[in-house]
């Protein structure tokens, strides 16, 4: 048969040109691309089925909910207790401003975590800070995350086997039992319920447990408004404070402890870079669009939650308003809605529990594990420290008396560093290379940076001035 083509002689060769640059950065090919690398040493089943671009990270709407259910938690039940001490005008406008500020300090962290390659928080702080800034940050996200998930246990707790002061649905449902002890029921659901969902080892993999407890969280926002509404119109509810009160250092007190509970409501800088490495076709521009999004969610669903409870329960409102949902509302279908309410946020508790979990989880192995392979390549290892971190959890539980206590700390501290004081640190660093920063960037970075110190200094100066009085 005729050819164009001649034959190639035995001792030449072909050279192929890898034209797509994924199949040559093959994290596969990678590891086993030494001289003694043969033929035979290649197992099938790890290898792609087909290589090209990369479809498996997460689109858009999978970041959204991830970032939305690290920003939604039991920040949310906390709110409406800041209303009774700051008033609803300047309370509502505290949210929004809050809201806003969080979102300009992410937005700096994605522009320089892309600007210095950095794929973790510890990371982009230790390009602009150093090693031990670094390391700083990594314990203030333990310290945050691991106070976080200690109230998400101490929040199911109290809804379903109730407190001192409050009855839990348990107990209503099937009277008193063995259910009626909190650290049974509350180390049942977390082996049953929260175990397996913090073994998974991609964040990627909690997009659709996210989107229904963002879901969730709105029937939450939902209900509550909507009783407030009823109420309001059936001249129900008692007039509003408006403004802050001043009028006793025990107000001034509260006023000064309410405000680090409110920034502590937007952090989640930590899932930030996570969330960034997994979305699919990323860039800055990509993930800056997710958290805008995000930001008008929680500004949306904050303000709401926060007015609706403050005016349904008034004066009376605790620090968990959850615990104010075992009592007649006043309206018809009262029974049914306390425990719609109350269920339904437990179980969007149990959904975000392994979102901040998975953060905790990275940063506590990128601390103790520096160097060692990543925690997808080490199953043990992943389940090994996912077990040791729960029973921490539980066993922190088990000591802290309420949310509040937990938050005003975290708040004050923690959660104030890694959402404000180190983003604004690392813009002002990092912003003397590339591109700079805009005149308007610095303003902000500053007034971040100054507001971070004034709210640590005032809340951790309140706290142990309120822990003083208490004691006496």
């Amino acid at each position: 048969m005729d050819s164009n083509y001649s034959a190639v002689s035995k001792e030449s060769f072909v050279e192929l040109q890898v034209k797509d640059n994924n199949f040559r950065d093959n994290e596969y090919l990678k590891r086993n691309s030494g001289d003694d690398f043969e033929a035979d040493d290649i197992d099938l089943d790890d290898l792609p089925l087909i290589f090209g671009e990369n479809k498996s990270g997460s689109g858009e709407h999978g970041a959204v909910f991830n970032l939305t259910t690290t920003i939604i938690g039991a920040g949310i039940m906390a709110l409406p207790a800041t209303m009774k001490v700051l008033g609803l005008v300047v309370g509502v406008i505290l949210i929004f401003l809050m809201g806003v500020l969080s979102e300009i300090s992410v937005e700096l962290l994605v522009r320089f975590s892309v600007q210095c390659k950095a794929s973790s928080y510890g990371e982009v702080v230790e390009a602009a800070l150093g090693k031990t800034a670094k390391i700083l940050s990594e314990i203030c996200i333990i310290v945050n995350n691991a106070g976080v998930l200690v109230v998400y246990l101490i929040i199911i707790g109290d809804v379903l086997s109730g407190s001192i002061r409050h009855t839990g649905v348990f107990d209503q449902w099937l009277g008193h039992g063995v259910w009626d002890h909190r650290k049974l029921v509350v180390l049942i659901i977390l082996v049953i319920f929260l175990a397996p969902l913090c073994a998974m080892d991609k964040i990627d993999s909690l997009s659709l447990s996210s989107a229904a407890s963002v879901a969730l969280a709105v029937v939450f926002v939902v209900v509550a408004f909507t009783i407030a509404f009823i109420k309001l119109v059936e001249g129900k509810i008692e007039a509003p404070r408006m403004t802050p009160d001043f009028g006793s250092k025990q107000a001034i007190l509260d006023l000064l402890v309410v405000i680090p509970i409110m920034s502590n409501a937007y952090v989640c800088h930590f899932n930030v870079q996570p969330i960034y490495n997994e979305l699919e076709g990323r860039s800055p521009q990509k993930m800056n669009r997710v958290s805008r999004i995000t930001s008008a969610i929680c500004v949306l669903v904050y303000a709401s939650t926060a007015v609706a409870g403050y005016l349904l329960f008034g004066k009376d409102t605790e620090s968990d308003i959850l615990t104010n949902f075992d009592k007649d509302l006043g309206i018809r279908f009262s029974t049914a809605l306390n425990y719609i309410v109350r269920v339904g946020y437990v179980f969007h508790l149990v959904l975000v529990f392994p979102v901040i979990h998975f953060s905790l989880r990275q940063t506590v192995d990128a601390l103790l594990f520096e160097g060692s392979a990543p925690l997808t390549e080490s199953r043990k290892r992943c389940l090994a420290l996912t077990a040791v971190l729960l029973a921490l959890l539980y066993f922190g539980s088990t000591m802290i008396p309420n949310i509040w206590t937990a938050f005003k700390f975290t708040g004050a501290t923690t959660a104030v560093s890694l959402g404000y004081t180190f983003p604004s640190l690392i813009a002002l660093r990092l912003g003397k290379q590339g591109s700079g920063l805009s005149m308007r960037e610095k303003i902000l970075s500053w007034f971040m940076l100054i507001l971070a110190i004034v709210v640590s200094i005032v809340g951790v100066g309140g706290n142990i001035y309120s822990m003083s009085s208490e004691s006496d």
